[in-house]
């Protein structure tokens, strides 16, 4: 493996409650939609979203693509009110537009084309 034609992730971890805080102030201050995946190890549904969430931030270059391990990182999952995995939070200007709960690629894909359209709107 020479590393030729390797693609970097565009999905961005989350490790703690202080990078959280980091990337949504960025994001916020940038004007930049973001989508997020809560998601834990141990579901499989959601262990299964990671190659399309993958995906789909390689189609969207102008949304930041985040995922939280519930796990990991209780207090942001907790917040956020997450209840289940996977959850999928669209949020811009640092509030929550829209989340789509479970393993739903077609309805994920239509809620961020949606959100991404209407964020477009929004800045002209």
């Amino acid at each position: 493996m020479d590393g030729h034609g390797e693609v970097k992730s565009r999905v961005v971890k989350v490790e703690s409650e202080e990078s959280w805080n980091f990337f949504i102030t960025q994001a916020t201050n940038q004007g930049c939609p973001i989508v997020v995946h809560f998601t834990a190890s141990w579901c499989m549904p959601s262990v299964a979203m990671n190659p399309f969430f993958e995906e789909l931030a390689l189609s969207y270059q102008d949304i930041l693509f985040l995922t939280v391990d519930f796990d990991e990182v209780k207090g942001v999952a907790m917040k956020m009110e997450v209840k289940a995995m996977p959850t999928f939070i669209l949020m811009r200007k640092g509030s929550v537009s829209d989340r789509v709960v479970g393993a739903n690629p077609i309805e994920l894909k239509k809620r961020i084309h949606g959100f991404i359209l209407s964020a477009r709107a929004c800045k002209t």
